[in-house]
């Protein structure tokens, strides 16, 4: 079996290794470097640069903790960026290393469907190669949205593909979207020292999830001193040699060194060929796929950013497993309901199933059980005590979503990631027995709250 993979990001090269893994012959095509948007200018530069800043409010609190430090602590920018880099290179090294010993065959260049059994590439000096294939699978992921009146140039109005290379940080900066990258880099370069302004067209930060949710992080954010416009959207944009000012649909303004266009993403399927093979694409240009990954031509996947599921590197990569599985001769499907939501801000937020939002919508009728951290002996000890845990269960009792917002709140998800998975219920998962003293004893109160059992609250 022939399969090759068009783009190496988080669904395209663990794709490319599994195949291989499961015996087919296989060839991998990018036409930038392997990991993608998630591993060079996304996932892990971004929480390469929270760690940094984490270590920085770890140093400043240290008193609070009889720790003293003698001297004056201050950033060293290009040392942060440095070790960002360091360890996104190391990555990449991994991947190329996984490919070698795996034999995956990686073509650098950019890939095209010419029909559902061949691939055209063409490399960087011009020349094309034709790649014979059995299934083809499609990765090329997405690229930012920065619509003309924004007067994107690269320089003094970025995307977050610019802005994790800047060579300092800026004196202030206006960060146009409140979702997840408007969040992480806002308050990191905040605490770089940046004054930061986000504005977001709609009524709260992370606008997919509950206001509960976004309170807690609009309450750390006025602690940093980052100002939030929310309900207001951006009307007009004035580019200078020194600054950029952006004109608020209310009338009010602001004004900053540089701007950052974070408002989505779209999928990248420039140049693919797909429709011209005769693959279904929706109305967004996105590729049409049932829950096998399969699109309208038979032998031809899709996967990632290109197709209409969440944009999130977990996603694609289980997406990619699973149409080379079924590209292997199996039968199996991704299962949508608990695809976890991470923002590593401090206070990190997490997500997975079910919002309230998304219950009344879909009027689902539900329990909540809730607990804050600050009743918590582990979150106390380590002074991380704000936010709490939602679980939100149907009328069965069965876990049907749940938010954290609080000290470890992407891995404490996982638990309950998995509850929503198998559809257990608050009754089950809460009689496990929980280690004390932990973060986790906060899920399996709120799971005890569900039916007015918690012994701390």
């Amino acid at each position: 079996m022939r399969i090759t993979v068009i783009g190496a990001g988080p669904g395209g090269y663990e794709a490319a290794i599994m195949a291989a893994k499961l015996g087919a012959e296989v060839t991998c095509i990018e036409k930038d470097e392997v990991g993608g948007t998630c591993l060079n200018r996304g996932c892990i530069p971004t929480k390469a640069f929270l760690a940094a800043s984490d270590v920085l409010e770890t140093v400043e609190s240290a008193k609070d903790f009889g720790i003293n430090i003698d001297g004056t602590v201050s950033v060293d920018y290009k040392a942060v960026v440095d070790r960002k880099n360091k360890v996104k290179d190391g990555l990449i090294k991994g991947i190329h290393f996984l490919f070698e010993e795996n034999k995956v065959n990686l073509i650098k260049g950019t890939g095209k469907i010419i029909d559902k059994n061949t691939v055209e590439v063409t490399k960087e000096d011009g020349s094309t190669e034709t790649v014979e294939t059995d299934k083809i699978i499609l990765a090329t992921g997405s690229v930012p949205v920065s619509p003309g009146m924004f007067k994107y140039d690269g320089k003094k109005v970025i995307t977050s593909d610019e802005v994790l290379d800047l060579e300092k940080a800026p004196e202030s900066i206006i960060i146009v979207g409140g979702g997840v990258i408007g969040c992480e880099i806002g308050q990191f370069l905040s605490r770089m020292g940046t004054k930061v302004t986000i504005v977001e067209a709609l009524e709260q930060i992370l606008p997919n999830e509950d206001k509960d949710v976004s309170k807690q992080l609009l309450r750390q954010f006025k602690k940093d001193k980052i100002k939030v416009h929310t309900g207001v959207g951006v009307a007009e944009v004035e580019v200078s040699d020194d600054s950029v000012k952006a004109s608020l649909a209310n009338g009010k303004s602001v004004e900053a060194e540089i701007m950052l266009v974070a408002i989505g993403r779209r999928s990248f399927v420039d140049n693919l060929g797909a429709q011209d093979a005769g693959v279904e694409v929706d109305e967004r240009g996105r590729i049409v796929v049932n829950d096998k990954m399969e699109t309208s031509v038979p032998g031809v996947y899709a996967i990632g950013d290109i197709v209409a599921t969440a944009q999130l590197a977990h996603v694609a990569s289980k997406e990619g497993i699973v149409a080379v599985e079924n590209a292997m001769g199996a039968d199996k499907h991704v299962a949508y309901a608990a695809v976890p939501r991470c923002v590593y801000t401090e206070p990190e937020v997490a997500g997975v199933g079910l919002t309230e939002k998304d219950c009344e919508k879909k009027g689902v009728e539900y329990k909540l059980g809730t607990f804050d951290f600050r009743a918590l002996g582990k979150a106390q000890a380590i002074g991380k005590i704000q936010g709490f845990v939602k679980v939100i269960v149907d009328n069965n009792d069965v876990i049907v979503g749940a938010s954290i917002v609080g000290p470890h709140a992407t891995d404490l998800l996982a638990e309950l990631s998995l509850a929503v998975h198998l559809g257990l219920t608050a009754e089950q998962v809460g009689d496990v027995i929980h280690p004390h003293p932990s973060l986790s004893e906060a899920l399996m109160e709120a799971l005890h709250d569900v039916h007015g059992k918690s012994v701390h609250k």
